[in-house]
């Protein structure tokens, strides 16, 4: 697991801490989850979708991507 260092303001880090006590769970852990709802991903993890849905629909590359994508503006627009 890698470290990141990132500068907020007073206000904005004691309102993450008071978030991460409230839901059981650490700093890390909210950053972690909100990189995820916002579909942030490796590359590898996007490769991993777009296959995925390759073969279950056994539609092109391009198509594929394209469910792929679809999919993950639909978790964004759940916010």
């Amino acid at each position: 697991m890698n470290r990141l260092t990132i500068t907020l303001s007073e206000a904005r880090y004691k309102a993450l801490k008071e978030a991460a006590v409230q839901r059981d769970k650490t700093i890390g852990q909210l950053i972690d989850e909100s990189l995820e709802f916002y579909g942030i991903k490796s590359r590898e993890d996007a490769r991993d979708l777009v296959r995925r849905a390759r073969a279950r629909s056994r539609l092109p590359e391009d198509q594929a991507l394209a469910v792929a994508q679809e999919h993950v503006r639909a978790v964004r627009r759940k916010a």
